[in-house]
């Protein structure tokens, strides 16, 4: 009745095909799929939705009317609309009428160039490599241009992941120095038009792929080397399964997905324990949703749901005033609705309207107190959990409050002040970066408090002191010309091309706030500001570090904060003065002079334990006995350096190559240990990690290293003697004694 599309062609489905959810919880609804047919005679509809490549879903259409609840139960969204969303790369595989999205004029370009790098046809086991790398490469280079860096939390997570595989892949194609960067430039020719960051930031992307790709080769190695020592220990003791534990070992710590550690296996004869790792796998993502569905849950996630859908918001006022007449709203308790709380009860206020600033955007939240006759609630932080709600957590110093109850909101003025010095001084921090150190840098996080600042950004190298102090000065000067902060407001639609900078992981509304510090800086931002940088007093930087790879970090203080940590420095720069007899100016020289000559005395300290240690050889000898046919040295050697056990062991090894070498001493409280073990008898399954692993367990310690060599420390430097004199046991275990 409304539509002249054939009826044969719409098909019914239930929820689990047609029914579109973002997560456990949030917005959802029905959906109506549109799939194109591309089996011969284009009339296959038992096709659709059963997995098929000749029938697949180009385009979707997702009715959004529904809220799902922590409990299951679905609610009617106050405002619906329709989400719809369509496949490019399938669109365009259709309209080329190529078999798959990877041979259209999208794709082909980057499995060219992998296929000239590697020297191989695009063909078998070859093509699944490159179609990886290919459609790997493009994720990568569109989100780190797009500001998201490898890293280990978040999404940051995933492009690491991705990248990762990716490597993996370039080693089945023989490709083992870094390679994904020189593709980029083949994604620009195709992808630059219309994506113009690619080509806006080649800097930034080609050096975070760099940085990331040598990271991961040592990982990698390190992964194929755990995965050589378990399945030879399998192999040695006549098994067929790689464990189940050691695959999520390789998958969660060095990035190995359980298809290459199957692979792997096969190729040494062994089956993987699939089960076991699947296993382990399902923890891990249960321990995932328990952590999201106890994120939704703070602050009564299904109640603030419920608050929204109501239409129930507060109103913030703190940009003008920090105090105000207000009315309580709603009141949470341990996430239920309450209608009261007594004296001496905790709980999360909502008010009609508020100065508190709930936290976001890096900024923490308010804090102060509610007051009504007779009651006052003590407001310990602000939070925002949804927008338009502001709840105020605290606990209530005295009387009663209830739902309804008028009350006179007052935000603490004073930490509020330190606040806002501290967020305008990200703004002039943001700008000296990109200064003083590239206009690419972008921000990252932060975090702005009334003692501090956290400012978290995009760089792949450490700051050079002199280009710190270059930054410090400039905000410092902006600070002293005491230059007006505006703010406007302005359409979201119209930011781009403006340069007002914006930080990308931010969500804005069609309507953004601008912070304008005249002559240096705008940026899109909802937080609290001074009105003059002149506001902000000193500022200082208290250390830049590195905090992720191509993510680093700056820390500093403004005005009292700022001061206070200047008069420490002053105070412990004075004292040293008066330790050393010398002037501020002579103090590094006199420091450096010190730790040299303390370099020198440690220096002959080892030489003299070294050539003490030297002359047990004859000793330790002496004591050379058999262990099932094979000869082991083993001693406690006394107070001896880690180095100079080591030369130890190389000095009794040079007299018996063929045998097993085991040795303790103490240093410094702690116990250490070393084991050598000859090559041939590592054929034999000795193996000197697990050796001397076992022995620094006696010792309260642990460590190990390769089968031929082997190192390890204790805790208990008493029990260095009597744990290094149970190697016999251990050895003669090891030889099937």
């Amino acid at each position: 009745e409304v539509t002249d599309i054939n009826p044969t062609h719409i098909l019914p489905f239930d929820e689990k095909d047609n029914f579109w959810e973002m997560g456990e919880t949030g917005p959802c609804g029905p959906c109506s799929e549109i799939h194109f047919d591309r089996t011969p005679h284009g009339c296959a509809p038992s096709l659709v939705n059963a997995g098929s490549p000749e029938v697949i879903e180009i385009w979707n259409l997702v009715f959004m009317q529904y809220n799902r609840r922590s409990d299951g139960r679905l609610d009617e969204l106050p405002a619906k609309h329709v989400d719809t969303g369509m496949g490019f790369e399938r669109v365009a595989a259709v309209i080329q009428g190529k078999p798959s999205n990877y041979d259209t004029d999208v794709f082909m370009p980057l499995i060219g160039a992998v296929a000239a790098r590697c020297g191989l046809s695009y063909e078998g086991e070859a093509a699944i490599a490159m179609r990886v790398i290919a459609d790997h490469i493009r994720t990568l280079s569109f989100a780190i241009a797009d500001g998201v860096l490898p890293s280990n939390e978040g999404r940051g997570y995933v492009l690491r992941r991705l990248l990762r595989r990716a490597v993996r892949y370039g080693r089945k194609l023989g490709l083992r120095e870094p390679f994904l960067g020189d593709l980029v430039p083949v994604l620009e020719t195709t992808m630059g038009d219309v994506f113009p960051e690619l080509l806006r930031n080649r800097t930034q992307v080609l050096r975070a792929l760099k940085a990331e790709e040598e990271g991961f080769a040592a990982t990698l190695d390190r992964g194929i080397a755990l995965f050589e020592e378990v399945a030879g220990g399998v192999s040695r003791s006549a098994g067929t399964t790689f464990p189940g534990d050691q695959a999520f070992k390789l998958y969660d710590t060095y990035g190995f997905p359980i298809d290459l550690t199957r692979l792997m296996a096969a190729e040494k004869g062994l089956v993987t324990d699939e089960p076991g790792f699947e296993a382990l796998m399902a923890a891990q993502r249960e321990r995932g949703r328990a952590a999201r569905k106890g994120a939704a849950a703070g602050h009564g996630g299904d109640l603030v749901a419920d608050l929204v859908a109501a239409g129930i918001r507060s109103a913030f006022t703190g940009y003008d005033t920090l105090d105000g007449e207000t009315t309580v709203l709603a009141i949470l308790q341990d996430g239920v609705r309450v209608p009261e709380l007594a004296e001496g009860d905790q709980g999360d206020v909502l008010l009609d309207a508020t100065p508190f600033y709930g936290e976001a955007g890096g900024q923490v939240g308010d804090t102060g107190r509610l007051e009504a006759d007779g009651t006052v609630f003590d407001v310990t932080d602000t939070q925002k959990p949804a927008d338009g709600i502001l709840m105020h957590c605290g606990r209530v110093a005295s009387g009663r409050l209830t739902e309804g109850m008028a009350v006179r909101a007052h935000v603490d003025a004073a930490r509020r002040a330190a606040i806002l010095r501290h967020h305008t001084a990200t703004h002039l921090l943001n700008a000296a970066l990109r200064e003083f150190v590239s206009p690419q840098v972008k921000q990252a996080g932060s975090m702005v408090s009334p003692d501090r600042l956290r400012f978290d950004y995009t760089w792949f190298e450490g700051i050079e002191p002199a280009v710190l102090a270059k930054i410090e000065a400039r905000v410092n000067g902006w600070i002293l010309e005491n230059r007006p902060v505006h703010t406007s407001s302005m359409a979201l639609k119209d930011v781009p091309g403006s340069g007002i900078v914006a930080v990308f992981d931010e969500k804005y509304g069609e309507t953004v706030r601008v912070i304008d510090v005249d002559g240096v800086s705008k940026e899109l931002c909802g937080g609290t500001h001074a009105s003059q940088t002149g506001q902000i007093g000193l500022f200082r930087i208290a250390s830049e570090g590195s905090v992720a790879a191509g993510v680093r970090r700056i820390e500093a203080l403004c005005g009292l904060p700022a001061y206070e940590w200047t008069r420490s420095e002053h105070e412990l720069v004075d004292a040293l003065c008066h330790r050393f007899s010398a002037t501020p100016a002579e103090i590094s020289a006199r420091i450096d002079a010190l730790v040299e000559g303390n370099r020198r005395l440690e220096k002959e300290l080892k030489q003299r334990a070294a050539a003490a240690a030297l002359g047990q050889v004859d000793s330790l000898l002496a004591q050379a006995r058999d262990i099932a046919g094979v000869r082991l040295v083993s001693g406690f050697a006394g107070e001896v350096p880690a180095d100079a056990l080591r030369e130890l062991a190389e000095a009794v090894r040079a007299k018996l190559p063929g045998g097993v070498i085991a040795l303790s001493a103490t240093n410094e409280g702690k116990a250490v240990f070393i084991a050598l073990v000859a090559d041939e008898l590592v054929k034999r399954g000795v193996n000197a990690g697990k050796l001397i692993g076992a022995v620094a367990k006696l010792a309260g310690g642990g460590g190990g290293g390769q089968p031929g060599r082997a190192q390890a420390g204790g805790k208990d430097g008493s029990k260095a003697a009597d744990a290094i004199a149970k190697v016999d046991g251990f050895l003669a275990t090891q030889l099937g004694g």
